[in-house]
């Protein structure tokens, strides 16, 4: 029996060591996120109708926000190079401010994104018009686009949860012929990335040219503005546009020129070089610029670096331009989250679509959908970071 206590002190090291060890294996299965969706109720609409609120999570802790109120994409979280969680949009702090003000922050947008001069198009010899609210041109879908109607919302659960978005413009809804069903679904991959999906069908000839136009800030909650981002475009050309900003026609080359991100250039560097007229015209960069690849190939468009945070974003889409837009238009009037005014230049936009104005320009890529045909295309914003 001598060897009693030194027996019950190997047992109970042994009990203390399990027990460190199961609390250790609790804390890490603590600080691992289970993929998934939740729902929850963000507000009513004017007319009385409840908009939901959809929280996407991944394994790694990445997690988007979308609203069915114009399939709004309300916050993204992705971790820096340090590994803390921080949103990368501007966004809102309610329902009523995405509806009473909204620039588009989030913004499903359809059924035209872009500019339509003058607010006309001819199609199969019918001209027809559509509602002027940009500088004397049709902007993102008119008076009441995509990003202003409540979709149907089908959330997917699994290891990449998704949100599938339904919607039917009506024939002749702002303007535009032909009934169109159109599907976008939002997936949270596993490697931190944003995949949208889109999709419509029409039952007459009609145009259709869908996007996104989330407003990015890898500094995280907008810290500053994005003149120190740096960014590389892959394309060769970009659309050249007049003073209201709807397309010449002419494909100019980037070389030489302010808009050449072909090597990862500081966003700043020529951006108000008032000797460039397109720089002018956009107030700094709010043009389409021309992707080099194969046609409706899933391609690299962009890539973002935010050198403070560490925050990589690669933007892969089968579209054939990315609209590269500066904030140039936000003032400081518009809120955002926790009372924070969004000033010129705090987020960068990179809007994947085809060519703006595209139905009177019969030499760019066709946006026309014709009954049979299925319109797809997909973009893909991945987010990394590097010391």
């Amino acid at each position: 029996m001598k060897f009693l206590p030194q027996l019950l002190s190997l047992a109970l090291l042994t009990s203390c060591l399990t027990m460190t060890s199961c609390s250790s294996k609790k804390e890490n299965q603590a600080d691992e996120k289970k993929p998934g969706i939740e729902k929850a109720i963000y507000g009513k609409l004017p007319d009385g109708r409840e908009a939901d609120l959809y929280t996407l999570t991944n394994a790694s802790g990445m997690t988007a926000q979308i609203t069915n109120y114009g399939g709004i994409i309300v916050g993204l979280k992705t971790p820096d190079k340090n590994g803390k969680f921080e949103d990368v949009t501007l966004g809102l702090d309610s329902l009523s401010s995405y509806v009473k003000n909204n620039p588009f922050f989030g913004a499903l947008v359809g059924r035209y994104g872009n500019r339509i001069a003058k607010g006309k198009f001819t199609l199969e010899g019918k001209t027809y018009t559509l509602f002027i609210n940009n500088m004397g041109n049709h902007l993102h879908g008119g008076k009441v686009g995509f990003d202003k109607v409540l979709w149907t919302a089908t959330p997917v659960e699994g290891d990449e949860p998704a949100l599938k978005l339904a919607y039917t413009a009506k024939d002749g809804e702002e303007g535009y012929p032909g009934n169109l069903a159109v599907e976008v679904t939002y997936t949270l991959q596993k490697d931190n990335a944003l995949k949208i999906d889109y999709k419509a069908t029409t039952d007459k000839p009609t145009v259709v040219n869908l996007t996104n136009h989330t407003y990015f800030n890898l500094t995280g909650g907008a810290k500053r503005d994005v003149l120190e981002h740096v960014v590389t475009l892959n394309a060769d050309k970009f659309i050249a546009v007049d003073k209201t900003l709807i397309p010449t026609g002419e494909l100019k080359p980037v070389a030489g020129t302010p808009f050449d991100f072909l090597k990862p250039t500081v966003v700043g560097t020529r951006i108000n070089d008032s000797t460039d007229t397109q720089i002018k015209y956009g107030g700094g960069y709010d043009h389409g610029w021309v992707l080099n690849g194969p046609a409706d190939s899933l391609k690299l468009a962009a890539t973002v670096y935010e050198p403070t945070s560490g925050r990589v974003m690669e933007v892969r889409t089968t579209e054939p331009a990315v609209q590269f837009y500066t904030g140039n238009f936000l003032t400081g009037t518009v809120v955002g989250r926790e009372g924070f005014a969004y000033k010129k230049r705090y987020a960068l936009c990179l809007e994947t679509e085809h060519y703006p104005d595209s139905p009177n320009h019969p030499a760019f890529p066709t946006t026309e959908l014709k009954p049979g045909q299925t319109y797809k295309t997909t973009t893909i914003y991945q987010f990394s970071t590097k010391k």
